[in-house]
């Protein structure tokens, strides 16, 4: 289902770009996990698995990236609210038979506004990480699938992606 313009919390009346206010809302516990995967050679995969990569660690400075870029959310995303995080985790799958790598990432806060976009940006970041430290070795690498699998907590409540939507 569409929204009209009038729908979107970030416009005013007359289209205009605004931070929306959260002020009156009640703090309440948050929660968001997001999701994306990175294709890639099974040779780059190899190196990746195998701790083989020339610039290190490649997964652990990959949840690094995105514990940071998590925390600098409204540096990136106009009108985005600085919010307090309480905790943020990224997990990494390996799929062999893919030569892909799942990153999930999860923002939690007890705040006014939820912590969607900095599970996304967390994702996202993390995913960008490992293309940059292995992009020497294989610049075809895809980052694909990033999107919003589970938010809690607001007035909305729970809300799951659909299980036909996987990755």
């Amino acid at each position: 289902m569409n929204k009209s313009l009038g729908d979107l919390t970030h416009f005013d009346e007359q289209g205009r770009a605004v931070m929306v206010g959260v002020g009156e809302k009640a703090e309440t516990r948050r929660v968001a996990v997001a999701a994306g995967r990175i294709r890639m050679q099974p040779a780059t995969f190899a190196m990746i698995r195998d701790g083989a990569a020339k610039k290190g660690d490649v997964i652990g400075v990959a949840r690094l990236a995105g514990i940071m870029a998590s925390k600098r959310t409204p540096d990136l995303i106009p009108l985005c609210h600085p919010i307090a995080l309480t905790r943020v985790t990224l997990e990494f799958t390996l799929i062999d038979a893919a030569s892909a790598i799942d990153c999930a990432a999860t923002a939690e806060t007890v705040g006014r506004t939820g912590v969607e976009m900095e599970a996304l940006t967390a994702a996202s970041v993390a995913l960008l990480t490992i293309y940059d430290m292995c992009k020497a070795v294989d610049r075809g690498m895809v980052i694909e699938s990033v999107r919003l699998l589970e938010k809690l907590g607001g007035k909305s409540g729970h809300w799951r992606a659909p299980v036909d939507n996987p990755l």
